[in-house]
Parts: C-alpha cells; structure tokens; sequence
C-alpha cells in the first residue's frame, strides 16, 4: 500500500489526477491501472521514472514492494502530450523560448520594464551553485545580462508553491554574490532584477506589475541599493501590451500566440527541429523531479514515525512520572509519619520494603529526623 499513499499523496497536493484500479494479490501486493495527466505535465512521468529506475519496486519504510501489472503508458507517448499541453508558465518550454533566445528575451524585457533592454548574454535553467558547503543552490529559469552589466532573472510560477516573498529576496542574493571579483568595491556591483512571473494575482489588487524596492521608513525615499524585484500578474487581461503579453502566455498552440516572434520560438521547440530538445528536457527535469520526490517522500515518511516515536516516549514519559511522583509523595507520608512518631522505623521500613538499615538512611538523605530506636 506504500505506493498507493505515495499517488494518493501527489494526488492530494494537485498533482495528479489518478485513476487507479486496486487488484489486491495475497492482501500484499496490488496492480494500478492508468494516470490521467494534469496541468502539471510532471507528475505522471515522476511516477513512471519512479517505478522505472527503481526497477519496477519502490522502497518506502523499510519495505520493498513488487509492483504488478503492465498498464503504464509508453513515456514517449506521455512526453509527447505534455509538450503539447505547455504554455509559457511550464518552466521546460519557458526557458527554451527565452533562455536561448535574445530576441524573445529583449521583447519580454521590454513590456515588463517598460523600455528597452539590449541583452548581450541570456541562459535557460542556470544554476547557481551555493559556496557554502550544504547551502542552497537555485536554477534561475531564465538568467540575462544586459549591456549595462545588469543581472535579470526571470521566473514562472504556476502554483503558490514556492512563492514565498522570501525566494526572491534569496535569488537576489545569489545573483549579487557573483557579480564582483576580488579587488572591487561595493559600488561597482551592478543593479539585479528578480522578476517573477506569475500564473495568479499575487497580491490580489488586479494590477499588472507589482515593482518592490528598499525604502527609508522614516522618509519614504528611496533606499537606491539597485535591488528591484517585480511581480508580474499573470491573470491581467489589460488591452495593452503586458496583457496580450499574458495572454500569449497561456496559449497552448503557436498559432494562437499573437506575438509573432513568440509565436516562431514556441512552434521551434513543438512543432520543429527544437522538439527533440524540448523532450529531452521534459524527460531530464522529470526524472530529477522523481528523485526529490523520492527523497521527500522517504525524508516524510521517516519524519512521520519520528513523531509516532516522540508521542509514545511522551506517553511512556507521563505515565513513568506519575508513578514515579505516586511512589515519591507515599515515601514522604511514610518519612513524616515516622518522624512524627505516628509510625515506628519498622513499620515505616515495611511499608516501603526496605531494610530498617536502607529506611533510616533514606529518610536522613532526604532531609527528615530519624527517631531513634527504643
């Protein structure tokens, strides 16, 4: 059942919608029937990479299970409908159409911005490796520079998922980290500009840009830094330019692009000579999606029985202290009651279990007056 929770879990945060048709062998083992594909063209060849590489088992808690039955669609025929579902919020498509692409890259610097960009380097899925040993390495979906030397990174998002404000602020930090060599100075770091492109209206106001900046609390001026972040609202229907923008950016088919430059780039990666690559990297980022996923998943899954664990020694703890606090609140009646005369050492001694010897020094330890004996 462990890989049943795993699509049902998947299933449950959105990403696939499953259809599965249990047939239980021995009440152990259990053949799936089909998965119907989403919007989010991954999930069903994250399953298929992970059954694939895992030879058809997959190891979850310690368990392996054998999966039955055959009814897995061929992947070539899976990646093939997902290029075709794409639109320019799927990052694979996203950043082969910009990322290799000055033309396209300067036409959507352009309406974002609001004037001209000359881009003399532009790359797709350019990660950026942390320094620090364990730190956090990112992929920029698509990383310009312009003639100014200007760092620009642009990002599609989807869901909410990862759309923390605080992303940026770390993407930020990743790009200025590389823009000076030893022996500059400070103020010869060059502007950045994170810009995230978004499937929904982050911040619910209807607006088509949303720019964020460091200001002076106490003036209102600006801070000047050259940090700029810019939140752009996929879900704007404006007639002018970042609204066709938009709606170029949810077409599906190159035909209904009304920007004819963007129209070219998006029919080169479906429809021509660029289709290879595209596969090629639906089929890479899947498979890398599968691995996460399997890390996450066994990382949840172990997390899970860490907190089982914690509730039983919680429990045991409880139970351990009253009786514990039972024991020691009976052995101070018993110890006032000898040292009161109510009872002898004796038959204090009795009542505990204990050696007259062990009695007396347990009650002169804990602080009480050992009556002598007549």
């Amino acid at each position: 059942m462990e890989i049943f929770n795993a699509l049902s879990y998947l299933s449950i945060a959105g990403k696939i919608d499953m259809s599965v048709e249990k047939r239980y062998v021995n009440e152990a083992d259990w053949g799936c029937g089909c998965f119907i594909l989403t919007r989010d063209f991954v999930s069903c060849d994250i399953i298929f990479s992970l059954l694939t590489q895992l030879n058809r088992r997959i190891i979850m808690s310690g368990e392996t299970k054998e999966v039955l039955g055959n009814n897995y669609v061929q992947n070539d025929v899976i990646i093939n409908r997902l290029i075709d579902k794409m639109t320019l919020f799927d990052d694979n498509l996203m950043s082969l159409v910009f990322g290799q692409n000055i033309e396209t890259t300067e036409l959507l610097l352009r309406v974002i911005m609001e004037r001209d960009i000359k881009v003399i380097d532009v790359r797709g899925q350019d990660e950026l490796k942390n320094p620090v040993i364990g730190g956090r390495c990112i992929t920029l979906d698509v990383h310009a520079i312009d003639v100014d030397g200007r760092h620009i990174d642009i990002e599609v998002q989807i869901n909410a998922e990862g759309s923390h404000v605080r992303r940026a602020r770390y993407h930020s930090s990743m790009m200025d980290a590389r823009m000076l060599k030893e022996g500059q100075e400070f103020k010869e770091i060059k502007d950045s500009y994170v810009i995230f492109i978004y499937d929904h209206d982050k911040f619910r106001k209807g607006l088509p840009f949303y720019h964020i900046q460091r200001r002076v609390d106490e003036t209102g001026e600006a801070f000047g830094d050259g940090s700029h972040i810019i939140y752009v609202n996929g879900r704007y229907e404006g007639n002018d330019d970042i609204g066709r923008m938009m709606r170029d950016f949810h077409q599906c088919r190159p035909e209904q692009i009304k920007s004819e430059t963007l129209s070219k780039a998006v029919a080169y990666y479906k429809e021509k000579e660029g289709r290879g690559a595209m596969s090629e990297a639906v089929r890479k980022y899947a498979m890398e999606y599968a691995k996460e996923y399997a890390k996450e998943y066994a990382k949840e899954y172990g997390e899970e029985q860490r907190r089982e664990g914690m509730k039983a020694g919680i429990k045991t703890g409880i139970e351990t202290g009253i009786e514990t606090g039972i024991q020691t609140g009976r052995r101070t009646e018993i110890f006032l009651s000898v040292q009161d005369g109510d009872y002898s050492v004796n038959r204090g001694a009795e009542k505990l279990g204990m050696s007259v010897d062990e009695f007396e020094k347990s009650m002169s330890e804990a602080g009480y007056r050992v009556p002598e004996l007549v």
